[in-house]
């Protein structure tokens, strides 16, 4: 509990994230339930750790920065890409009404329901897929986070959005630099984009991967 809330004092407060909803729920999650096994004493350092698959829990910090930049609130329907074992879902989870998260590696999405159902998170659905494609049937969606680089925003994700929605998502090439967009949908077809700074993301990997379809 010590190392949790040192890390949200410094790492995540003490660089400018505000939001009370945000702040309260790092301080009630475990992040050493949801990294790899053997892990658990660098749950709280300040980098991203391995979950196995050739994935990462990203560093605390980008959690944070993405949530707070697609403006969680507590009647929110959350949609998460790139799920890994589940620890930005259980923060989302604690500020939002409902989360739909998707995984596109099976072991990995297997160990976060298992994880979450363990831990009594029971506003989430969580789904094996093509991220790219998000999730239709469960959309139109307040926000939606994707912790993996598109080399460009799926127009899939866009389309799921509210008018008013919010879109954070790293666009770039998986050899170089990214940068987090947000992007916030004002109507049918209109959209704005906010440079939230330079990222570097695992690739997000559509259905061309091998991963299931689900419409």
């Amino acid at each position: 509990m010590h190392g949790r809330l040192h890390m949200v004092e410094k790492q995540i407060a003490g660089r400018g994230i505000r939001d009370p909803a945000l702040l309260n729920a790092m301080r009630l999650i475990p992040r050493e339930n949801f990294v790899e096994k053997g892990f658990e004493m660098f749950a709280y350092n300040d980098c991203p750790l391995p979950i196995g698959k050739g994935q990462t829990i990203s560093q605390p910090y980008m959690v944070a920065l993405m949530i707070e930049a697609a403006e969680v609130k507590p009647s929110d329907t959350v949609l998460e890409i790139g799920a890994g074992l589940g620890y930005a879902t259980a923060i989302l989870s604690r500020m939002a009404a409902h989360v739909f998260a998707v995984e596109r590696h099976a072991s990995l999405a297997a160990g976060a329901t298992e994880r979450l159902q363990r831990l009594g998170y029971d506003n989430i659905d969580l789904r094996c897929g093509d991220g790219s494609k998000g999730w239709p049937k469960a959309a139109p969606f307040d926000a939606i986070l994707v912790s993996a680089a598109a080399l460009e925003v799926p127009q899939a994700l866009k389309e799921q959005l509210t008018v008013g929605g919010r879109l954070v998502i790293p666009v770039g090439p998986e050899e170089s630099r990214q940068t987090l967009l947000k992007i916030v949908r004002k109507g049918s077809d209109n959209f704005t984009t906010q440079n939230l700074g330079a990222v570097i993301f695992v690739p997000l990997i559509s259905e061309h991967g091998g991963t299931e379809d689900y419409n």
